[in-house]
């Protein structure tokens, strides 16, 4: 007797590569159903305090630091010890993404594409990609270099950026906003469109006023005080 041979729908041999990742993404996200009585509001405020949770755990720093600015701070926030763990990304990923859909919505824009100048915004940036998988526009992911490749291509933004492209720009951390703004510099140069600017943490010391006064809006996530009291 001849026994038929039922293929994995997981991964379906005459599906799309492209189904077969989110059918894999979507069995292995923690947070794309929502429990009984649970509404969309009360899923994000929990999933953005398990965030706060790690974010406190794992990336504040108390003692005497300098920062990329500059400036000196008793405190120091790095924010890649949680954009680089795995439950991190994925709660920054589906959080960011969120936030990013929401303020398009309201802005009345289609995003093509998120990132921000390398490092800091290089996980946050693909974890947001990532989470837009599902949804019916995926949003496209580029990082910024802080100089152009002395070969090759010789290119500032690498990735999946195009000339035209209407992007949001990525960071983890704002303070005086000067990686923000050279990323928005070279978007814009590179032909692109910016949006509005997204960022997981606002240290509250001026970078979001200096950003919104060149004409672009920053939401963020967090703010210093949420994070260190």
């Amino acid at each position: 007797m001849v026994v038929p041979v039922v293929p994995d729908i997981r991964f379906n041999p005459f599906s799309s590569l492209k189904d077969d990742i989110r059918c894999l993404l979507h069995s292995q996200t923690r947070a794309n159903s929502l429990p009984l009585g649970m509404t969309e509001q009360s899923k994000t405020s929990d999933l953005k305090a398990e965030l706060l949770a790690l974010l406190k755990q794992k990336s504040v720093f108390h003692g005497e630091f300098t920062l990329a600015s500059g400036a000196k701070s008793s405190y120091y926030i790095d924010c890649r010890l949680t954009t680089f763990d795995p439950l991190g990304a994925t709660l920054v990923g589906q959080l960011m993404h969120e936030m990013v859909s929401k303020e398009a919505e309201r802005r009345g824009v289609q995003i093509d594409a998120v990132g921000g100048l390398t490092m800091g915004a290089d996980p946050v940036a693909l974890a947001t990609a990532l989470a837009s998988l599902n949804p019916p526009h995926p949003l496209q992911c580029f990082a910024v270099r802080k100089a152009p490749k002395a070969h090759g291509q010789t290119k500032l933004v690498e990735g999946n950026f195009r000339k035209g492209d209407t992007v949001v720009v990525i960071d983890d951390v704002v303070t005086r906003g000067e990686s923000t703004i050279t990323a928005i510099n070279a978007v814009v140069n590179e032909g692109g469109k910016v949006a509005f600017v997204a960022v997981l943490v606002d240290r509250q010391e001026g970078g979001r006023d200096k950003i919104e006064a060149m004409g672009y809006r920053v939401v963020s996530l967090f703010k210093r005080d949420d994070i260190v009291k």
